[in-house]
C-alpha cells in the first residue's frame, strides 16, 4: 500500500503528538510521573519485560528534541555527529579524537572485534554474558574461549587470566553483566587487565553503569592502560533503545583502528540531537535512575515475600533461579501475554527479567504465582 509524503508525516507528527501529551505532567501528579510508561512503544498485547530497556522512555526534554529534529531529517548527519562527539568528549574530559559512535553499542562491539581480532586470534569472555561480541568473534573467524562466572556471579577473572595465551588479542568483560546483572569489583578488573600481554585489549562494556551506584566507571576513573575499550549505549538509562546510539571512548590509536570497521553515516540526525539533549538533562538521568531503584528494590520485596532470592541486581533487570527448566517457565509467561529474556544454557534453570512500570510487574508475579509446581521447592 502506498503512502504520501504527505500522509507519512502527518502520521509522524500525530505519532510525537501524541508522545508529548503522554509524558505531560498533570496537576498534583507525584514526581514519579515524571515519566510515563511507553504504553504505545508495542502493539502485539504483549508485556515486554525482555530485552532490559528504559521502560519509561526517555525523558521530556529528550521527547522535545525529537520532535525538534524532524525539520533536519532530509540532512545526512555530519554537522550533528561532529557535535555530538565533542559533547562526549568534553563530557568524559577526553579528546574528540577518543570517541567512536555507532548504531548502539553492539555496532561498536563488532567494530571491535573486526579490529582485533581475525583467523588465529582468541576472544576470552565470561559465560553467560551479552553475546554479541561473540557472534562478531566467530565471523571474523576468531576463536571465543568462555569462562563460567564465579559461585558469586562475578567475572573469573584469575580462570580467565589462566587462558590467556600469544593468540589472545581481545578480552571481553561486560560490568554489571548481562544476564546476571552482578558487578565485578574495580579493582579486581584493574589488576586483571594489567597482567594482560601487550598484544591483548580489554573492551568493557559499560551499558548499565548509571544503575550501578558506587562502581567506578572506567571512563569517569580511567587508569593509564591505552588497551582498554570502555562501551556506552543510549538504550537504557536515557531510554533511546529504539533510536540506536552507542559510543566507545579509548587511546586514539585504537578508535582509529575500530573506525576503519565504522558503517558509513551510522548515527542518524534524529538520535543525534536527541542524544545530545539526553546528556544535558542531569536531571532526566536521577529520575530514571531512582525510579530503577524503586521498582528493583519492589522486586526483591514481591521475591522475599516468595522465599525467592535473585542474583543482586546492579542494573535495571534480575536474574533469578526458577529451580525449573528456564524454558518452561518463560513459556508460561508467554502464554500469560508476558516476554521475558530468552534461557541460557549456562544457567538453564535461570530467567533474566527486566524490570517494568508497577502495573506490568503486578501482572508478572500473577502469572508466577499461577505457575504449576509446589513452591516450596523453588527456594534456595
Amino acid at each position: 500500500m502506498n503512502t504520501s509524503r504527505r500522509g507519512f508525516l502527518h502520521s509522524l507528527r500525530a505519532g510525537v503528538a501524541a508522545g508529548l501529551i503522554a509524558h505531560r505532567p498533570l496537576p498534583g501528579v507525584a514526581r514519579a510521573a515524571l515519566f510515563d510508561p511507553v504504553e504505545s512503544a508495542h502493539d502485539d498485547g504483549l508485556i515486554h519485560l525482555d530485552r532490559n530497556g528504559n521502560a519509561y522512555g526517555p525523558s521530556r526534554k529528550v521527547i522535545d528534541a525529537i520532535h525538534s529534529s524532524i525539520g533536519s531529517v532530509n540532512r545526512y548527519p555530519l554537522t550533528v555527529c561532529s557535535s555530538l562527539a565533542k559533547r562526549i568528549a568534553a563530557l568524559h574530559r577526553v579528546k574528540p579524537e577518543q570517541v567512536l559512535m555507532g548504531c548502539g553499542s553492539t555496532e561498536i562491539l563488532r567494530m571491535a572485534a573486526f579490529a582485533f581480532l581475525g583467523r588465529g586470534k582468541q576472544l576470552i569472555q565470561a559465560s553467560p554474558t551479552f553475546e554479541a561480541i561473540e557472534n562478531y568473534a566467530h565471523a571474523a573467524s576468531s576463536e571465543v574461549i568462555s569462562v563460567r562466572l564465579t559461585p558469586r556471579f562475578s567475572h573469573d577473572l584469575d580462570g580467565m587470566q589462566a587462558r590467556v595465551s600469544p593468540s589472545t588479542t581481545l578480552v571481553y568483560i561486560c560490568n554489571p553483566n548481562n544476564p546476571t546483572a552482578s558487578l565485578t569489583p574495580r579493582k579486581d578488573l584493574e589488576e586483571f587487565i594489567n597482567k594482560l600481554p601487550a598484544s591483548t585489549f580489554a573492551v568493557i562494556d559499560e551499558a548499565y553503569h548509571h544503575y550501578a551506584g558506587q562502581y567506578g566507571s572506567f571512563i569517569d576513573h580511567p587508569i593509564d592502560n591505552e588497551r582498554v575499550i570502555i562501551t556506552r549505549t543510549f538504550s537504557s538509562v536515557y531510554g533511546l533503545a529504539g533510536l540506536r546510539l552507542g559510543y566507545a571512548v579509548a587511546a586514539p590509536n585504537a578508535i582509529q583502528k575500530m573506525r576503519e570497521f565504522a558503517t558509513e553515516d551510522d548515527v542518524n540526525t534524529v538520535v543525534g540531537q536527541a542524544a545530545s539533549a539526553a546528556l544535558d538533562d542531569l536531571d532526566g538521568v536521577n529520575e530514571s535512575v531512582r525510579r530503577n531503584m524503586d521498582d528493583r528494590q519492589e522486586f526483591f520485596n514481591q521475591a522475599m515475600a516468595r522465599a525467592l532470592k535473585p542474583i543482586d541486581s546492579h542494573a535495571n533487570f534480575v536474574m533469578m533461579n526458577t529451580f525449573h527448566p528456564a524454558e518452561d517457565v518463560i513459556e508460561h509467561l508467554r502464554r500469560n501475554n508476558i516476554l521475558i529474556g530468552r534461557s541460557f544454557p549456562a544457567m538453564s534453570t535461570y530467567i533474566r527479567i527486566s524490570l517494568g512500570p508497577p502495573d506490568d510487574m503486578r501482572r508478572f508475579w500473577a502469572a508466577w504465582d499461577m505457575l504449576p509446581y509446589p513452591k516450596h521447592t523453588m527456594q534456595h
